[in-house]
């Protein structure tokens, strides 16, 4: 009479075991998913943020222990760029290119190795290769660059326009934009161009150096209305009195000189040689 509940009992062992390995295993996979979560935290700040040389050495090793890992050579790659080692991260981004999870994005991004290192025609090549229905910002400015390197004007001016559409921060296209219309001589469309750069970004400098470039160029040499510390303002009246001496307006540019000079804060060693050089010339 007692073995059912012998039985009973064992049963009841049985599923107290079977549901103690259960949860053992829950937990492990748990801190598994926790360290996986982590890992890719790691790799995703030495991407970004961490400096480009120690993220290099990182993702090597972790490449060591597994080599086939595409997000680890992502990782490589990218920080290999940012470390400014480009021959290095195009064989990088080759290499993901190659593996059989590489995407479209992938792609795009050997494009703008390519692009580093002024292989236009590689760059090209490699875009040809990523499908037309991918249509990313990134994708649309290399597009660009590309198309300018080519002097193909209408390509140029309608994948920058795509681009600039396709995110929520232009600045930077359209400064782009504006130094590929300032090296065709469309001065005025170029000044337009940084005007938006800076609509968008008021701390680009880039943009505001090729503003007064631009009007410089058609000898505007009086400084634009925009945001700019004393610094900023310093350099940017060097710029215009380089661009007036560049049209032979030397009276101007030394004048710009002077000024650039008597504004920046510290001293402005490249600013004073340049104006001693004009002045040793115009006694000699």
């Amino acid at each position: 009479m007692r073995h059912p509940i012998i039985l009973s009992l064992c049963l009841a062992t049985l599923t107290l075991s079977a549901c103690a390995k259960s949860t053992e295993e829950q937990i492990q996979e748990a801190i598994n998913d926790i360290n996986a979560s982590d890992a890719q935290n790691v790799n995703e700040l030495m991407m970004t943020m961490g400096d480009p040389n120690e993220a290099v050495q990182h993702f090597s090793a972790s490449l060591a222990a597994d080599p086939d890992n595409i997000d680890l050579q992502r990782g490589l790659a990218t920080s290999l760029i940012r470390a400014t080692r480009v021959t290095e991260g195009i064989a990088a981004w080759n290499t993901v290119v190659a593996h059989p999870e590489a995407t479209s994005e992938d792609r795009v991004e050997l494009a703008g190795a390519h692009i580093r290192a002024s292989a236009w025609d590689d760059a090209a090549a490699t875009l040809n290769t990523v499908p037309p229905t991918f249509e990313t910002f990134k994708r649309y400015r290399f597009e660009a660059m590309v198309a300018d390197s080519r002097q193909q004007w209408d390509k140029a001016d309608s994948f920058y326009q795509t681009a600039a559409g396709l995110t929520t921060r232009p600045a930077s296209v359209y400064n782009n934009w504006g130094y590929s219309k300032l090296t065709r001589g469309d001065y005025r469309g170029a000044e337009r161009l940084f005007l938006d750069a800076l609509r968008h970004d008021a701390t680009l400098f880039t943009a505001k150096n090729n503003l007064v470039l631009a009007r410089g160029a058609q000898r505007n040499y009086a400084l634009p209305v925009v945001d700019m510390n004393q610094i900023e303002r310093a350099q940017l009246l060097y710029t215009l009195a380089l661009a007036a001496i560049k049209q032979n307006d030397v009276s101007i540019g030394k004048s710009l000189l002077a000024d650039a000079i008597e504004t920046h804060p510290r001293h402005f060693e490249e600013a004073v040689r340049a104006l001693q050089a004009l002045e040793n010339n115009a006694t000699n």
